[in-house]
């Protein structure tokens, strides 16, 4: 039986996936940052494309999605900091220019062999030229 592949969620993508699902084949994880910024975004609410779809939701539902995001189930991962700083700070050497968001997502990348899943929002930053670089599998999936 081959291994189920690793996908990494950007921080919309991850949102998306607690409130509605994803129909995407593999082992779900995301980046710290990431996680943090979908939980800054659902908790503020600001109404952005990472908060947005919390304001649709009716008051209960939107209590529901919000607890539902601040306690990240089991079936997302968060790889370890043990294993993904020390490839942070490799690709740093590397990409001098890149931020931590991004040098996150680059070794999480590396560190779980995994396809990164952008956004159309986040594929339109740096981070698709790095991935690239550094030979990391991503693709954008489009939501409503």
């Amino acid at each position: 039986m081959a291994p189920v592949p690793a996908i990494v969620l950007d921080d919309r993508l991850l949102i998306e996936e607690l409130l509605v699902g994803l129909d995407e084949v593999g082992e779900r994880y995301t980046t710290t940052y990431w996680y943090y910024r979908a939980c800054r975004a659902a908790v503020g609410g600001a109404g952005g494309h990472l908060s947005g779809p919390f304001l649709g939701l009716d008051a209960t539902h939107q209590a529901t999605a919000i607890r539902s995001l601040l306690l990240l189930p089991d079936t997302i991962g968060l790889p370890d900091p043990r294993s993904t700083v020390p490839v942070m700070a490799e690709l740093s050497e590397r990409h001098p220019r890149l931020n931590l968001l991004n040098l996150e997502a680059a070794a999480t990348g590396l560190v779980l062999d995994a396809t990164m899943l952008l956004s159309i929002e986040a594929a339109r930053g740096v981070l698709p030229e790095i991935l690239d670089a550094e030979n990391i599998r991503w693709r954008t999936v489009e939501i409503d």
